[in-house]
Parts: structure tokens; sequence; C-alpha cells
């Protein structure tokens, strides 16, 4: 098979187009569910606004227990959650399912520690103004933590994207799948090469477009 011919140029085109759908679709529903867990989680500790022991204790758990468990054994786990949801468990967008259940926790957590960085005296100050839990993590927590959140996206994305490709050995579709049938089963190593160039630059553009738009958030609260 000549590594440049038409088919191989549209496999790995349509390669990259699937991993890019599932990274940004499963970032994008991993926020969703990951974000509000994380804001529940900082408010809701010892020295959160609204400290609640029994309500922090659940969700930690839950969330320690799902970041602990290996992503490609989380992968077969929910299988029968993803057959009923997609119809399928193959394919890219039956693997949007379980991306997003290891991406929420992940998520939630960083969510979590971008909230506690925010300035003590900043909270206290919108307290005694009479502003009311919803008014401190929207107008305070939120905004105050932006730039340390939109880091954390960046990092979400990457790591999102990294498992994307590890569901290339179940049939998860994308780079991953490539490099696994034509790399590993066929030893077609400069497929398998192409693919990982390609999911390293994937990975150094959205850290650079991350970067360049928390510097200018930065700037911006200066």
């Amino acid at each position: 098979m000549n590594m440049w011919d038409n088919a191989t140029i549209t496999m790995i085109l349509e390669g990259t187009r699937d991993t890019l759908y599932m990274t940004l679709a499963s970032t994008f529903f991993g926020y969703i569910l990951g974000l509000p867990l994380g804001v529940i989680l900082a408010v809701t500790d010892k020295d959160g606004i609204r400290p609640n022991t029994l309500v922090y204790k659940i969700l930690d758990v839950i969330t320690n227990i799902l970041r602990s468990i290996p992503f490609l054994i989380l992968l077969i786990l929910v299988i029968p959650v993803t057959r009923f949801i997609v119809g399928k468990s193959y394919g890219s967008t039956a693997t949007i399912i379980p991306l997003v259940i290891a991406a929420a926790p992940f998520i939630a957590r960083m969510v979590e520690s971008s909230i506690k960085e925010v300035d003590k005296g900043v909270i206290e100050a919108a307290q005694s103004m009479g502003a009311g839990t919803f008014t401190i993590i929207w107008k305070v927590l939120l905004a105050e933590a932006r730039t340390s959140l939109l880091v954390g996206v960046t990092i979400a994305l990457g790591t999102i994207l990294g498992y994307s490709a590890m569901s290339g050995a179940v049939g998860g579709g994308g780079l991953g799948d490539i490099a696994i049938r034509y790399g590993y089963y066929r030893y077609q190593t400069d497929i398998m090469l192409v693919t990982i160039v390609i999911l390293v630059l994937l990975v150094q553009i959205m850290q650079w477009i991350g970067m360049l738009l928390s510097k200018k958030l930065d700037r911006r609260k200066v």
C-alpha cells in the first residue's frame, strides 16, 4: 500500500476530523457535567461559602471513584450504557459517552482547584455587601477564577484527546484507531508515525490557543 495514495490521505484526514469531533464534543459535555460539580465541591467544602459535609463527602467519593478507573477499563464497563444511548458501542459518536464519563470528574477537580485559588478577601467583601450565594458563585468565584479555568480547559482538551486516541484499541474511531489498525496489526509504522505527529500537533495548537486566550483574559483583569 502506497503511503501517500488518495485513500490513505482521505483516511488520515477523516481520522483527524473524528478525533477533533470526539475531543471537542466530549470536552463540551464534560464541562456541562463537570463545571457545576466542581462548583458544588468548592462551595460545600469546609472552607467554602456554604459548607455541607454530607454533600461534599458524597460527591468527593463519586468523583474519586470515577477518576480512579483506568480509561480503557471504563470504556468496556460502560458499553451497555453506550449501546443504550447511541445504539452501538463502537465508532466516534459512541466513544463520546465514556469520554464524558471520564472527563467530568477530572474537570470537576480542576474547577474546584481553580475556585479555591480565589482570594478569600474578595469573597468576604462580597458577603459583607450582602451578596447571595449564586451572585458570589457567578460574579466572584467564576469571574475571578476565569483565567485559571481557561487554562483548565486547555489541559482538559489535551487529556481528552489522549483518551480518544486510547479508545482506538476497542474500535473507538479517529487517529488512535488508525494507529492501532495499521501501525500495530499491519506493521505500517509510517502511518502510525503520521498519526502520532498529527496528535502532537493538535495538542500543541490547543495549548497555544488556550494560553493565548488566558493571557488576554489576564490582561483584562488588571
